[in-house]
Formats: C-alpha cells, sequence, structure tokens
C-alpha cells in the first residue's frame, strides 16, 4: 500500500516548487555559454536539504512538470518541453535525482555537515553528469568543450551555494520538524 502524501505537506511542495520558480528567475547570463549562473540550483539543494528525499524529489518533479506544460517556471521564464530537449535540459531532467540524493544525505546524517556536503556533492555531480551529456549531444559539442561551458565556470559557486543551503537549510528543516510540519 502507497503511502499518501499529507495536505500538510502538499502545500510545503507547492511552497518549495514556487521558491524552485523564482529563485530560477535570480541568473547571470555568461557571454561563452548557454549555460546561465542561477540560483535554481541552490533552490534544488534547499529543497531536498529541507524536505527529504521523497518529497524533495517530488516537489521538484512537480515544478519540472509545471514548466513542461508551459508554465514560464524555467530560467528566463522560459517554459515548454522543448526546454527540457533544448542544451541545458539534461540539468532540469537531473534535478529530482540531485534533490533526492541530497535529501537522503540530510535526513540519513541530520546534522552530520561532513556527510551532507559529500551527498550535495554527489547530488552536484550526478546533475552535472546527466546535464553536460544532453548538453554535448544538443549543442553538438566535444566532452571536454561541454565540461567547459556546463560545469567548470559553475563548480566554484555550486559548492558556495551548497554551503549556503546546508546553513539555511539544516535550520529550516528542524523547525518545521519541531513545528510537525514535516509530520505525516
Amino acid at each position: 500500500m502507497k503511502k499518501r502524501i499529507s495536505l500538510r505537506k502538499q502545500i510545503l511542495c507547492a511552497i518549495f516548487a514556487a521558491v524552485i520558480a523564482i529563485l530560477a528567475q535570480i541568473t547571470i547570463p555568461l557571454p561563452f555559454t548557454v549555460v546561465p549562473i542561477t540560483m535554481q540550483v541552490f533552490a534544488i539543494i534547499l529543497t531536498g536539504i529541507i524536505l527529504g528525499a521523497r518529497l524533495g524529489s517530488f516537489t521538484v518533479l512537480i515544478y519540472i512538470l509545471l514548466g513542461a506544460v508551459g508554465a514560464p517556471v524555467f530560467v528566463q521564464f522560459k517554459g515548454g518541453f522543448q526546454t527540457l530537449i533544448g542544451p541545458t535540459g539534461g540539468y532540469l531532467i537531473a534535478y529530482p535525482i540531485t534533490a533526492a540524493i541530497i535529501g537522503y544525505f540530510s535526513y540519513k546524517y541530520k546534522k552530520n555537515y561532513l556527510m551532507i556536503f559529500l551527498g550535495g556533492v554527489l547530488g552536484l555531480a550526478v546533475c552535472y553528469s546527466i546535464g553536460t551529456t544532453q548538453l554535448m549531444f544538443v549543442a553538438n559539442l566535444t566532452p571536454r568543450a561541454a565540461l567547459m561551458a556546463g560545469v567548470i565556470p559553475f563548480v566554484p559557486l555550486d559548492i558556495l551555494k551548497l554551503i549556503l543551503a546546508i546553513i539555511v537549510g539544516t535550520k529550516i528543516q528542524s523547525k518545521l520538524i519541531k513545528t510537525n510540519m514535516l509530520r505525516d
């Protein structure tokens, strides 16, 4: 028997899907790549940390489905299925997996920030792998060129986003658990 998601958790998922959509609009385009710097990655990491693997990946999937059907929730208010099959679509497709990995580590290791950080690094590595693979094929780039366009420039800032998300996310997660917002 499948476990249903309570109304309280559904509301949290909706709120976090909206947070992802809002933070996705904070972007800095880069002249050398189609992949911009965004706060979307921060929102995905934060969602995983706070909501955990199951709810975090569910929330990110809702966000992606909203964008896929045309809601302008992706970076630069883009929406539509064409975004998912475009050069940066692989990163979007990887986000639920990223949130699940980070969420798993966040709940399994609670206050062990090193383990949560390592889970975040693993989640980002999966995101980079899937995203870069699609970027390589869609943009007809060599593996090296795809890494230079879609990974290397972003690693330092994504690590900073991960650290910030751990600091903020674990505090919010703790408060939500204490106030029973994350109970069934």
